[in-house]
């Protein structure tokens, strides 16, 4: 199996990978093949309640943009199975994206943010202490830029060191866990001390 899928490096290459996120169906599809380890057109058509032609379409575009791959010992003829492959992937600087990669780009962030407001709503109502599998923390603290670039490598290093991009890579007992992480300057503070030096 792929260990990581390269990331976009054009524009062009870009647009496309987030106009794929984007697909509602296509974001199930990534999700159950995360969850299941496998599938093929005709498993996901039965459980996404879709026809086998759709899926299979859905399949290839996914393939396309290198976030699935054929499982070719368990293909045979027209059946076709697919796995998910770990893919990280950060955003450029939205100044230095071309007008359909913005547009892309946005649309992503509003269907990624309008999922992520749920899921802390959630975080929020499935407290139950520290010890929990739900966890919500918040903190202020003032940082350099340097600082705060060092603390988002770090962070990344965490999630290499005690996450598992699979579940067919996870130990017994894990559990698919939605982690983000938001930092943005305090503006009402923020640029009042910066000014001061």
């Amino acid at each position: 199996m792929s260990k990581r899928a390269v990331e976009p490096q054009t524009s062009v290459e870009r647009t496309a990978l987030y106009r794929t996120l984007a697909h509602p169906l296509r974001g199930r599809i990534l999700q159950h093949l995360g969850a299941n380890a496998e599938a093929n057109s005709t498993t996901l058509a039965g459980l996404l309640g879709e026809s086998t032609g759709t899926t299979s379409y859905h399949l290839r575009k996914l393939a396309e943009s290198k976030l699935i791959e054929e499982i070719p010992e368990k293909s045979q003829g027209r059946e076709r199975w697919w796995r998910a492959i770990p893919f990280s992937h950060t955003m450029p600087d939205p100044a230095t994206m071309e007008p359909d990669e913005y547009a892309a780009a946005k649309q992503l962030a509003e269907l990624k943010i309008n999922a992520d407001i749920d899921r802390y709503v959630r975080a929020n109502q499935e407290w139950t202490g520290p010890d929990g599998w739900a966890q919500v923390q918040r903190h202020g603290t003032y940082m350099t830029h340097e600082e705060l670039l060092a603390f988002i490598d770090e962070y990344m290093e965490l999630l290499e060191k005690y996450g598992h991009p699979l579940r067919t890579d996870a130990p017994k007992g894990a559990r698919p866990m939605a982690i983000r992480l938001f930092a943005v300057p305090d503006e009402q503070d923020g640029k009042d001390h910066q000014d001061e030096r």
